[in-house]
């Protein structure tokens, strides 16, 4: 039988994709060591098996592709901290890079069909050029952003070397139900909402600011996210490219405020630091390749803040 394979599919973004291949009718394997993913997240379904491992342990992605027979492999697992790979990055190496490559190695020898993985706009760094295109030089700033586009090379060069239909995939800023926002390295979206919330409460919760609040980001709904994975696992079109994941809008944090001041009512106490170091000022994709292959977002920020406000209400 032939399985999906999701790698970090207990997470923020994998589970919600997980939820969509089980939707569609496939069988889907989850393989994840639990670092920040959890069970809680999956679906209840019995088309849903999970394998815990490492991905950066060799041995662990061997024993997987000797088991069981797969025919797509969407990667999604990696230390998604920017902060913990500067802090350490030999560690976050060898999931973010070695276990690309290990991953990829494995497909190629057991003739995988589809190869999908999960790259950052982070590549880009701090270069000015807006809106980011996917043909524009990129300047990695940190070990994340490094190991993100190493490892996006060798997805792509995959295809041309070995023949593996592989995509590399650029996400912005994704955002969505299931991202932690106790985590120090949690996206601003989910620690807005979840400051709005704990206020409703009652609770001395306040939002704050880091600059002026009038930077910029790309923000996209997680739903979005897996309608550009499934895409571009189907489209002929996609192999052997790279694409920006965004909604091709850039939003300030000051136009969060105001969408959250109307989906709640009001807000927190909302205090201005100064600006932290290294913080990029603007981001937002050029998202016309995606396009070309049939993709338009179906929510606009608000839209997705409002699910995710519902959600964080009746689940947090």
């Amino acid at each position: 039988m032939k399985r999906t394979l999701v790698t970090g599919g207990a997470g923020f973004i994998g589970s919600h994709l997980v939820e969509a291949l089980v939707a569609q009718g496939r069988d889907v394997l989850v393989f994840d060591n639990f670092s920040t993913g959890k069970r809680e997240n999956l679906p209840d379904s019995n088309r849903v098996q999970v394998v815990e491992g490492d991905i950066s342990d060799k041995s662990h992605v061997e024993r997987l592709f000797r088991k069981f027979n797969f025919d797509t492999v969407f990667h999604l697992a990696a230390v998604a901290s920017v902060a913990k790979s500067v802090e350490n990055p030999e560690e976050t190496h060898r999931t973010n890079f070695d276990g690309t490559l290990y991953l990829l190695q494995e497909s190629v020898k057991h003739s995988v069909v589809r190869f999908i993985f999960a790259s950052s706009a982070a590549v880009y760094g701090d270069l000015p050029e807006l809106p980011k295109k996917e043909t524009d030089p990129v300047k990695p700033l940190t070990p994340y952003a490094v190991d993100k586009f190493a490892s996006e090379r060798y997805v792509v060069n995959a295809f041309e070397l070995y023949g593996l239909k592989t995509t590399a995939l650029r996400f912005f800023n994704v955002f969505g139900p299931r991202q932690d926002p106790s985590s120090p390295y949690s996206g601003v979206i989910s620690i807005f909402v979840d400051r709005v919330i704990k206020s409703l409460k009652g609770e001395d919760a306040g939002i704050t600011i880091f600059g002026d609040g009038k930077q910029t980001r790309d923000f996209i709904f997680v739903k979005d996210v897996v309608k550009a994975l499934l895409l571009v696992e189907r489209s002929h079109d996609a192999v052997g490219g790279v694409f920006n994941v965004g909604t091709g809008k850039a939003t300030s944090l000051l136009d969060l405020l105001d969408y959250l001041a109307k989906i709640a009512g009001r807000l927190p106490p909302v205090h201005f630091a100064p600006p932290r170091r290294g913080d990029i000022k603007h981001s937002v994709a050029d998202i016309s390749a995606l396009r070309g292959l049939g993709f338009s977002p179906s929510f606009t920020v608000e839209e997705g803040l409002r699910v995710l406000f519902e959600w964080e209400r009746e689940n947090g």
